[in-house]
């Protein structure tokens, strides 16, 4: 497999605690895993070790074929544009910024075409349903704003898209839709989606629904 995401025996240790104790997935392009746990049980340090802000003590990371372990510096920072997309809980767009803009900057700040750039953002908007007029982002509503920041994620055309309790703000009829529309949009765009929650109600639309308690990942045994 390597067209999605590969991770391989993970270990990652902070003093006395063993936060991933050989974690191991593979997510193909298309397809979805939801990892749940409680707080505390390694799920931000998943996350972190596949964006390359931890290096785990051993184990792999490979998306698309390209290992993201061993990387540093310039090279880790590249592969990371190129390969992944994050959507962050609290969204983690600019509130004064147009969606339009919001969605754009990804490709801008990479050197990207402005004409480009725009078209693609406002085609990503149209079709998650998000307003592309002036309003700035600040004035959307919750559900609006964390579909602006999937179509931020996809914007670069990633391998691997990661969502970190991505409707944990949101209130039920919301957080319905943009998961909806998330584990959709991965699929239609042909990422490997890794969604992290404490919402088995937004984990049981995933294709593979794992819990990761005491560092060890498991075949969660519900699902919603």
């Amino acid at each position: 497999m390597n067209d999605g995401l590969l991770v391989k025996d993970l270990h990652y240790r902070i003093g006395n605690r063993q936060l991933l104790n050989g974690v191991s997935l593979t997510i193909a392009a298309g397809e979805s895993t939801a990892v749940t746990g409680p707080s505390g049980s390694g799920k931000s340090t998943l996350l972190n070790c596949l964006t390359g802000l931890i290096t785990p003590d051993s184990g792999s990371v490979t998306a698309a074929g390209r290992p993201l372990t061993g990387l540093s510096g310039g090279k880790l920072a590249k592969a990371r544009r190129e390969l992944v997309g994050v959507v962050f809980q609290f969204g983690e767009l600019l509130p004064e910024l147009t969606p339009v803009e919001n969605v754009a900057l990804p490709v801008l700040l990479d050197g990207g075409s402005h004409r480009e750039a725009y078209r693609r953002a406002k085609e990503l908007l149209d079709e998650l349903g998000v307003p592309t007029g002036d309003t700035p982002t600040a004035m959307l509503s919750g559900g609006e704003r964390q579909r602006t920041a999937v179509a931020r994620a996809l914007i670069t055309r990633p391998r691997v898209l990661l969502a970190d309790e991505p409707t944990g703000a949101l209130d039920s009829q919301a957080r319905e839709t943009v998961a909806r529309v998330l584990y959709a949009s991965a699929r239609d765009h042909g990422c490997a989606l890794l969604v992290v929650t404490h919402d088995f109600t937004v984990a049981a639309y995933a294709d593979q629904v794992l819990h990761l308690e005491d560092g060890v990942l498991r075949e969660a045994t519900t699902r919603a």
